[in-house]
């Protein structure tokens, strides 16, 4: 389920994203004082109306098709599910959200603390309403894990751009089909696109580090270059353990689950000097996805592994 609300978050910051000007104003280095008389109304109008918009709509949504039935309000404890990539999962949403947030506050002329306020409790203010939707679903129910997730992935985007005023550290998504889906479609879905939202073991999530703000380079070297961590988990069929799965033959099969790290170069094109403000601050919340590079990949299983460019399907 969160997996679709996460896809369904991450369109519509695309879309409002997508209806900024052309001249919007640029992106400040470092956090300035109140201007409230810089706010135009227009924009600021227009991103408060869209917003309560698509907050009230999305979760109207959710109750008619996710939430029919009402319990009362319990927990559960999902922590050691799919080998975390599930809060993974939360903490990179909750970081779009909150980075999408601020960016629309500033491009509205809002000033850069009450954007940055703002953005990270509309991202805290959606995830816990959906976190509270859970707790009262049949079948699920309230996740500490994932309500420590979205704090920390809006803690992440919050804390740099106070203390840094620029995202020094982001986070991205990438994806590759795997073999897992055909044998448990109903959960890891049976589309491309339903495995990219469902299927843990094709998703990698990943801290991108900008190189020239956490290393003391000159001025020659590219602002745009990025190093990238990334984190996967491979040979799952089910949450806590796998269950009994056979191939066409009816032979039983037996995956091992294993964690995956990565190491590769990617680009940070919010950084290109040549881009307009107004197009580096679009670019900045929607470049969400990593872009395809040669990588390195360390597991207990398959030892290290060097990709030229895309990871293979496994």
């Amino acid at each position: 389920m969160n997996s679709w609300i996460r896809a369904l978050v991450l369109v519509g910051l695309c879309v409002l994203m997508l209806g900024q000007s052309l001249r919007a104003q640029p992106m400040p280095a470092m956090p300035g004082p109140a201007d409230p008389s810089g706010i135009r109304q227009g924009r600021f109008l227009g991103v408060v109306v869209g917003t309560a918009a698509f907050y009230t709509l999305t979760l109207l949504m959710l109750r008619k098709q996710w939430y029919k039935k009402s319990v009362p309000f319990h927990s559960f404890n999902d922590n050691g599910e799919w080998l975390q990539m599930d809060k993974v999962g939360h903490a990179a949403t909750a970081y779009c959200m909150s980075r999408g947030g601020y960016e629309l506050m500033r491009w509205s002329g809002v000033n850069e603390r009450a954007s940055i306020l703002t953005g990270g409790l509309l991202a805290l203010l959606f995830q816990t309403t959906l976190e509270v939707y859970d707790g009262h679903a049949e079948g699920w129910g309230f996740s500490k894990g994932d309500m420590l997730a979205n704090v920390a992935g809006t803690a992440l985007f919050v804390g740099q751009q106070y203390g840094a005023g620029q995202q020094v550290v982001s986070m991205k998504y990438g994806f590759r089909k795997t073999i897992f889906p055909p044998y448990r479609p109903n959960l890891l879905g049976k589309t491309t696109g339903q495995q990219m939202l469902k299927d843990y073991n094709g998703q990698q999530y990943w801290l991108s580090v900008n190189l020239a703000s956490a290393l003391p380079v000159g001025p020659s070297f590219p602002r745009w270059l990025n190093l990238d961590l990334g984190y996967s988990g491979s040979g799952m069929v089910g949450g806590h353990e796998n269950p009994r799965v056979f191939d066409s033959n009816g032979n039983e099969l037996q995956f091992t689950r294993y964690r995956q790290f990565f190491l590769s170069p990617d680009a940070d094109l919010s950084r290109v000097g040549t881009f307009s403000p107004a197009l580096q601050r679009f670019i900045g919340t929607a470049q969400f996805f990593k872009i395809p590079a040669p990588s390195l990949e360390f597991s207990r299983v398959k030892g290290v592994r060097f990709h030229p460019l895309i990871l293979p399907k496994e």
